[in-house]
C-alpha cells in the first residue's frame, strides 16, 4: 500500500495539520523544579496573589467586575496588580464567571386550563381597528366562551382603559348569571388585564384569574383566533371613519359569529347552539338526516353510516403533556440523530 500525504490524511478524518504535528512531536515533559527556573521574576509571590483574591471575593467587590475593583482601589490610592493579573489569579481559582449582580425573573409557569361546561373559562383580549387615518386606531374588546367559542361581550373605545374592561367584564357576568368561584378569566398580560381594577373586581365577583406567560400567544388561542375569523370576514372593512362606524360594523358581526357561524372546533356548531344546549337536538337531527341519506344510497357511503361531529367533551388551554406521551415524542427526536 503506497504512503499517504499527512495534508490527504488529516482531511479525510477531519483532523487539523496542526494537532497531528502535535501527536507526533509532544513537547518535553519539564521538571517542577525547570518550571519553578521559568517563573517570571515579576510576577506575584503567592502571599500576594492570595491578597488579591481575597479583596475580590471581599463582600465589596464579589459582586463588581476586576475592572471596577482595580478603578475603586485606585481612586483610593492603593494598587495591588494589574486588571489582566487579576483575571489570572480568578482563572487559577476557576472564579471567572458573571461577578455583577442580576435580576433574577420569576419563573411563570404554564398555564394549563380545562373546560367540561359554557360558563368556566373564559378568554379576553383587545386589539386594533384601523382609523380614518394613518396611525389612529380603535380598540376592539371581546370576552369569550372557551367551551362554546361564544362572544359574551365585546365593546368598541378609543383607548385601552381598565375601566371599560372592568365594566365589560362586570356586564358580562351579570347578563350570564356568573356566581361566585365559578369562572376562570383568562388573558395576557396586557396593561388593563394585569390592572389593580380589573384584579379587584375578579375578587368581589370571585372570580379566578389566569394570565399568559410572558410574550408567549400560544397561551391565548381562542382570543388569537376569534379575532382573525373577525378581521377577516368579509363584512369587516380595512380601515373605519368613527367610532360610531366601528361599532355599526361590529354588532351584525358578532350577531352573525354567534348565530351563524359553524365552528370547525365545536363540530360545526354554532357558538350559540353549544353555550345554551342547543346542539344536541341539532346533532339529532343531523343524525337522522344522514341515516336517511344513507339508506337512499348507500353505495355513495363507502365507511357505512356516517356519523356528524360531537361536541368536544372537554377544551384545554396548554393541555399537560402526559409521561407516556413524553415517551412516545421523545424515540421520534432521537432516533434521526442516532440514525
Amino acid at each position: 500500500m503506497g504512503k499517504v500525504s499527512l495534508v490527504f490524511a488529516c482531511q479525510s478524518m477531519g483532523i487539523h495539520r496542526s494537532s497531528a504535528y502535535r501527536s507526533l512531536w509532544p513537547e518535553p515533559v519539564v521538571s517542577q523544579a525547570k518550571k519553578a527556573e521559568r517563573t517570571d521574576p515579576r510576577a506575584l509571590p503567592g502571599e500576594e496573589r492570595k491578597q488579591v483574591l481575597e479583596i475580590l471575593n471581599s463582600e465589596r467587590f464579589v459582586d463588581r467586575s476586576p475592572q471596577e475593583a482595580y478603578a475603586t482601589l485606585l481612586d483610593e490610592g492603593s494598587y495591588h496588580c494589574s486588571v489582566r493579573t487579576m483575571y489570572r489569579i480568578l482563572t487559577e481559582n476557576n472564579e471567572v464567571k458573571e461577578r455583577r449582580q442580576i435580576v433574577q425573573r420569576p419563573r411563570y409557569e404554564k398555564p394549563e386550563l380545562i373546560a367540561t361546561a359554557p360558563n368556566q373559562v373564559w378568554s379576553w383580549d383587545i386589539t386594533k381597528l384601523l382609523g380614518p387615518q394613518k396611525w389612529t386606531y380603535f380598540y376592539l374588546y371581546v370576552l369569550m366562551d372557551i367551551f362554546s367559542r361564544y362572544v359574551v361581550g365585546w365593546l368598541v373605545a378609543e383607548k385601552e382603559s381598565a375601566a371599560l374592561a372592568k365594566q365589560l367584564i362586570a356586564e358580562s357576568c351579570e347578563k350570564q348569571a356568573i356566581q361566585p368561584h365559578q369562572l376562570t378569566i383568562h388573558s395576557d398580560r396586557g396593561g388593563p388585564m394585569k390592572s389593580q381594577t380589573v384584579a379587584q373586581l375578579y375578587a368581589n365577583l370571585g372570580i379566578v384569574r389566569s394570565l399568559s406567560r410572558p410574550s408567549v400567544s400560544n397561551d391565548n388561542p381562542f382570543s388569537e383566533s376569534q379575532f382573525k375569523t373577525t378581521k377577516y370576514h368579509p363584512g369587516m372593512p380595512e380601515r373605519f371613519g368613527s367610532i360610531f362606524d366601528a361599532r355599526g360594523n361590529c354588532r351584525p358581526l358578532f350577531a352573525w359569529y354567534n348565530d351563524e357561524h359553524h365552528h370547525s372546533g365545536i363540530g360545526y356548531f354554532t357558538p350559540r347552539q353549544v353555550h345554551y344546549g342547543l346542539a344536541e337536538a341539532a346533532f339529532a337531527t343531523r343524525q337522522l338526516t344522514l341515516a336517511a341519506a344513507f339508506q337512499q344510497h348507500p353505495e355513495r357511503f363507502v365507511k357505512g353510516l356516517p356519523k356528524p361531529k360531537t361536541v368536544p367533551t372537554e377544551v384545554w388551554i396548554n393541555p399537560p403533556v402526559l409521561p407516556a406521551q413524553r415517551e412516545e415524542v421523545l424515540p421520534s427526536i432521537v432516533t434521526p440523530m442516532l440514525a
